[in-house]
């Protein structure tokens, strides 16, 4: 797959880039945004998985990984277990995205060009170690991981982060819940960082769907002090036909002691988005979104800074392969 983007940001920002954004980081320019190559072999009982590219989106969600920098170009990369006998049960070791969040790191699998705040600050990107899945009934899944933590394929100590995973499906509704726990400290494993991420998905008809996800984080130091951090984001799909899309998206995001944006801020977000899609293989999206801190946060030029940041983007995204 590859996926490039245009953009403009209203406030004309000196350094260039959006702030809050992960992505769609760069301001007033074109940009391959991912390129993307995957492979996939189904476990019978054996199985792997690997997605490896290269682009903006490779460099910045490895940007705090103290492993090999070769490592960066390498999305997912483990090997499967699914015996029969095991009824469903499955066995994934290597490294894998992480469970949590309402969205993914490839943008045409989302309902909008950009991430919310919640995917960007509030969750991992990936994680390295063990996971596993298994049904229980016909309605729900659940899961176990252990992994080495947040983004880092080395550990940073020699504690592990442990995964709570489950999702229930009913015949419109799906609700899933991600629960993160480990001690994430540099070079210590006091103070543990936990994170529990739930969304609810309805999906009213084939063209009309609707989510809310809510992230709620904390960081204990060492010392005895911790960070905390929360959010909420209500999303929602139109299509109409099959080659027209509309999505808007509201958030709110309290970063309550600067934890994860480098300022304590309140922030709402609000994002329209328009799709279309000419064949199978080619989506469009046009995109306004807009950013509202409480605090004088985003680049305006001329060494300013204003409390709000509006941009405009145009994104594309090719992909190839056989059809499921």
């Amino acid at each position: 797959m590859l996926d490039g983007y245009t953009d403009a940001n209203f406030n004309d920002p000196s350094s260039g880039y959006n702030q809050l954004r992960n992505f769609d980081l760069r301001a007033d320019t074109a940009h391959l945004n991912l390129a993307k190559i995957t492979i996939d072999h189904q476990p019978g009982p054996f199985g792997f998985h690997l997605d490896a590219g290269f682009g903006q989106t490779f460099d910045y969600i490895h940007l705090s990984d103290p492993g090999p920098n070769g490592m960066k170009y390498i999305e997912q990369a483990y090997v499967s277990l699914k015996p029969k006998s095991w009824k469903g049960f499955q066995i994934d070791f290597g490294k894998f995205v992480t469970s949590a969040g309402a969205e993914v790191i490839e943008s045409y699998s989302n309902w909008n060009y950009s991430r919310s705040l919640l995917f960007a600050w509030a969750i991992p990107y990936y994680h390295m170690g063990l996971r596993t899945s298994f049904a229980i009934g016909k309605n729900f899944t659940g899961g176990v991981q252990v992994v080495n933590g947040w983004n880092n394929e080395v550990d940073n100590n020699s504690g592990k982060t442990v995964g709570l995973v489950g999702a229930y499906n009913w015949k419109k509704v799906t609700w899933s819940n991600n629960y993160y726990t480990g001690p994430e400290n540099v070079h210590t494993n006091k103070g543990f960082r936990n994170l529990f991420d739930t969304t609810v998905q309805y999906n009213q008809d084939d063209n009309t769907s609707y989510y809310v996800n809510y992230d709620y984080g904390r960081n204990a130091f060492p010392v005895g002090s911790a960070a905390q951090w929360t959010g909420i984001a209500f999303a929602a799909r139109h299509a109409v036909g099959k080659k027209f899309a509309f999505a808007p998206r509201v958030e709110f995001y309290n970063d309550v002691d600067g934890y994860t944006t480098g300022t304590p801020q309140h922030v709402t977000e609000v994002t329209l988005t328009g799709e279309y899609k000419p064949n199978s293989w080619l989506v469009s999206r046009l995109e306004f979104r807009d950013d509202l801190s409480n605090k004088q946060f985003f680049d305006a030029g001329n060494n300013t800074l204003s409390k709000n940041q509006g941009t405009i983007l145009l994104g594309m995204m090719a992909f190839f392969g056989p059809k499921k």
